[in-house]
């Protein structure tokens, strides 16, 4: 699946992750998390031993706060939602809009991440995520977040859903030549996963998808015409003129093959005068008719009657 499909540099076609995937992931951050907190822990405690005991004490909770809370949200926002055990598990965490995590999205979900599963081990995040309809847990409600599953299981090839009939052929005066091959990416990859988004998700990245074509092509989107039908309109006319194009070439190609066996060099051929003109290989030759001469033609006899007898060049003809 290409990474490069929407502005934001955000897949299309990626699905809520669920409870178990999600608490594997958690897992593995955690042990990750609680290794590196018990090496730096233990590294200071070495390092400030000479020291009180409050200031042991300050050190500690800053440690605390610093590699279980501030770990978690700068690897977030650096990786753009994606964590060691997110990676692991194919997961990342995305806007409501489809869009990447900024640091305040990571903030808010590493704060409500020490009430959620540092204090309570996990209870509050679990239920959260069984009650919610897209497996969300209170950090996501309130940073405006979704995890989502970045890796699905490669199936067949899903053809490009076709528009409505009363769309097919409308957008057939439409200049798609300056239309990059990545916002077609985009568009197909919507159109063949658009039932696998949330809805609000799957109308807003139709309309941006839909907007960035009509930009492309100069012509704004029919009125009352809704953008996935459109998004579908248009596709399905590039389509037929990759068809028309695609079956001209193989016309002109059989044409070239069959005809009179030229080759890739230029052929030369020999006109009535003796001057001698270039055909481009491939194209189609006239049948040549022979000069008869001028005492043939007076005395009504032809070459085709006496084939393999050459005539004098004199212009006197035999007695019949």
């Amino acid at each position: 699946m290409s990474e490069l499909v929407t502005g934001d540099a955000v897949v299309l076609g990626l699905r809520p992750a669920r409870l178990p995937s999600r608490a594997l992931a958690l897992a593995i951050d955690l042990v990750v998390v609680w290794i590196v907190f018990i090496l730096v822990s233990i590294g200071l405690t070495i390092a400030t031993v000479t020291l009180d005991e409050a200031a042991s004490a300050a050190i500690a909770v800053a440690t605390f706060l610093l590699v279980l809370v501030g770990g978690p949200i700068a690897v977030e926002t650096l990786s753009h939602g994606r964590s060691l055990g997110k990676l692991a598990c194919g997961l990342r965490v995305v806007r409501d809009d489809g869009g990447p995590i900024r640091f305040r999205h990571a903030l808010v979900r590493g704060a409500m991440g020490v009430v959620e599963i540092l204090m309570t081990l996990g209870v509050f995040a679990c239920i959260a995520s069984l009650v919610s309809a897209r497996g969300r847990r209170l950090g996501d409600v309130f940073a405006g977040t979704l995890v989502v599953r970045e890796r699905v299981s490669a199936g067949r090839g899903i053809a490009v859903p076709p528009p409505p009939p009363w769309l097919v052929g409308r957008f057939a005066g439409l200049d798609l030549s300056a239309v990059p091959d990545e916002l077609w990416l985009a568009i197909r990859q919507y159109l063949t996963r658009m039932q696998q988004l949330d809805a609000e998700v799957g109308l807003s990245m139709a309309e941006r998808l839909a907007g960035e074509l009509a930009v492309r092509t100069g012509v704004p989107v029919p009125p009352g015409v809704p953008a996935a039908a459109y998004l579908a309109g248009v596709v399905n006319e590039r389509q037929a003129r990759d068809a028309r194009r695609v079956f001209a070439a193989a016309q002109a190609d059989s044409l070239g093959q069959g005809g009179m066996g030229l080759g890739s060099a230029p052929v030369g051929v020999v006109g009535p005068a003796g001057a001698v003109s270039s055909v481009a290989p491939g194209a189609a030759l006239a049948p040549v008719t022979p000069a008869v001469p001028a005492a043939s033609v007076e005395l009504g006899v032809s070459e085709a009657e006496e084939p393999g007898v050459r005539k004098p060049g004199t212009g006197f003809a035999p007695p019949a």
